[in-house]
């Protein structure tokens, strides 16, 4: 027999009744009924009940231990009473009845519970993830996790894809976040720089003659921690392919993610192709490129109908370049004052200046703004809104730029406080026609405003021919639910369109040639038109496992202010190490 195991806790059943097994796992309950004492077995694969007879010689030994000790029991199989059966797991039908045990490891007393779910502070459970991650649902999500990654290879590879690795070490480039750098021992004063994105690899790939390839690729960025956005490091489905349109990318993509999705959710899932929205679209509709198509609510520009009105607050904010935006919602005028008051309350603090309304009942108007507006412009209102009797529509007015962030907040608490999502529903859309540049509000300079490798849509001509900041991009991303799940684009494979773009971004031929030396080389020797995108694998399994917080779906994940509690991570490091470096540190003095 097996020194530890001759079944796993979860495949004993009916079957093996009589036969003498051998189990191993973690204590996860213990019960005493009467003198005999029940444990609840588990390992990796499920649970299994052990029973002990108080006659039993190692019925002594059970004082001695606690739970998540690890023992292994042998015994001969037995049924339950029908009064004692747990149809609620494949093992509930049967018990092992215990002749030995023998102690592999025993636990000291735990931190937080495993057995249950009940809460406990994230730096507890982020300092002993390791008993966490023995926890049910965290556990599960794990496997699924690695279900998921196996599926998308299974898929990417029957498209024809080849998995190819890229390097970890690499050169600092302007990707948009900030790197984390890795001093150079050998090369004094130098530095290289943890990928951001496998960005001008995968490039350099298609160069080379692979035509399509993938990798689920560890990337790095010194950036904040939120929700759906774990600081430092993420994985992502890296993807790119030759002689590719925008139309072939996106059917590729398509085709992968509806596939996962229905394969590993029951909700109502969109068919290919998903829908495309442009970019000034998004804005205008939604406050942002990342629109939640489940939520009914739109904004809806209403600008024109105030800007000649009576009501001064309105009118004048538009004669200086501002904007109103509306939000239409059905039947809620009988809805209390304190929840209009609640909802300005809320557009204040997300940087309203107030938040007026109308609603209708019996064919009049509820508001003390409608006295200001003509009886044609709240005529177009109602078309514009589709007002229907007992609607209620909402308006934002303030700086072009603010209007659109402060309606995507309102549109969303709306939406939750109203309960107005559609349920059980994934809504994939590609966001498209990205500008090419924007206007740094602070240095009053242009820069790229997404991925600066991207093709500009009418390629030289456009560059040369028209504003920067009118420029389109081949640039687009996949967002479901409101979240970004990928960006991507066609690449700018032409030199002479790289050196113009860089040159409207402010870099001069030589700086291109030097911070993109293997790209520009490589495109001056024959480089096939590509393109590509990177799906993020966290917040695909975020959304399929309906997590709310994206450190649920990563085994060791780093806390808000990017730490490993468990490792002790970032830490000091001894000096001979940093001498080894060429290092020298200096720390910010502290504030008094």
């Amino acid at each position: 027999m097996h020194p530890f195991r001759t079944h796993t806790c979860g495949e004993l059943c009916k079957d093996h009744v009589g036969e003498s097994v051998r189990l191993s796992g973690w204590v996860h309950r213990v019960r005493d009924h009467g003198g005999v004492i029940f444990v609840d077995l588990r390992d990796h694969y499920g649970i299994t009940q052990i029973v002990i007879d108080p006659e039993k010689e190692i019925y002594q030994d059970l004082h001695h231990w606690r739970v998540e000790s690890v023992v292994t029991f042998t015994g001969k199989i037995v049924l339950r009473d029908e009064k004692t059966v747990n149809s609620k797991i494949p093992t509930g039908h049967i018990e092992l009845a215990a002749d030995e045990m023998d102690m592999q490891s025993k636990a000291d007393l735990l931190p937080f519970p495993v057995a249950d779910e009940a809460p406990c502070p994230e730096s507890t459970r982020l300092s002993y993830r390791f008993l966490d991650l023995r926890r049910e649902d965290l556990h599960q999500n794990i496997i699924l996790r690695s279900q998921i990654i196996d599926s998308i290879r299974k898929r990417m590879v029957k498209s024809g894809y080849n998995e190819l690795q890229t390097p970890i070490l690499t050169s600092s480039s302007p990707e948009g976040a900030r790197d984390f750098l890795v001093p150079s021992r050998l090369h004094p004063g130098k530095f290289y720089a943890l990928p951001q994105a496998p960005q001008q690899f995968k490039q350099l790939l298609m160069v080379s003659g692979f035509d399509k390839y993938f990798q689920i690729a560890p990337c790095f960025r010194d950036e904040d921690s939120r929700a759906d956005r774990s600081p430092g490091e993420f994985y992502q489905l890296d993807l790119e392919r030759s002689f590719a349109t925008q139309d072939d990318i996106f059917a590729d993509v398509e085709s992968v993610l509806s596939g996962l999705f229905n394969e590993f959710s029951d909700d109502s899932i969109d068919d290919a192709p998903f829908i495309r929205i442009p970019y000034k679209q998004a804005i205008l509709e939604f406050g942002n490129d990342k629109p939640d198509l489940t939520n009914p609510l739109r904004l809806i520009d209403v600008t024109d109908e105030f800007r000649d009105s009576e009501f001064n607050a309105f009118a004048n904010v538009v004669k200086k370049g501002g904007a109103v935006r509306a939000i239409s919602v059905k039947g809620i005028v009988d809805q209390s004052r304190k929840f209009f008051d609640d909802m300005i309350e809320f557009a204040q603090s997300v940087g309203a200046k107030g938040l007026a309304y109308i609603g209708w009942k019996d064919g009049n108007e509820r508001s003390p703004i409608a006295k200001f507006l003509t009886e044609e412009a709240l005529e177009t209102l109602k078309v514009k809104g589709k007002i229907d009797d007992t609607d209620v529509m909402f308006f934002i007015c303030d700086k072009i730029e603010k209007v659109s962030d402060i309606g995507a907040a309102v549109i969303k608490e709306l939406a939750d406080r109203l309960d107005l999502r559609e349920k059980n529903a994934y809504r994939f859309c590609w966001i498209v026609d990205y500008p090419m540049f924007e206007l740094n509000e602070q240095t009053r300079k242009i820069e790229f405003s997404h991925n600066p490798f991207s093709m500009p849509q009418g390629e030289m001509d456009s560059l040369k021919n028209n504003d920067p900041l009118d420029v389109s991009a081949y640039q687009y991303d996949l967002v479901c639910n409101g979240v970004e799940l990928s960006s991507g684009a066609i690449r700018n494979h032409k030199p002479d369109i790289m050196y113009k773009a860089f040159g409207i971004a402010g870099y001069t031929r030589d700086e291109v040639n030097d911070k993109f030396s293997g790209l520009i080389r490589a495109f001056k020797l024959g480089a096939p038109p590509h393109g590509g995108i990177a799906p993020g694998i966290d917040r695909i399994i975020m959304l399929l496992t309906k997590s709310p917080n994206i450190r649920e779906v990563i085994a060791f994940p780093m806390n808000q202010q990017a730490q490993d509690l468990m490792m002790n991570a970032p830490s000091s490091v001894k000096p001979r190490q940093l001498k080894e470096l060429h290092l020298e540190v200096k720390l910010p003095k502290k504030k008094q």
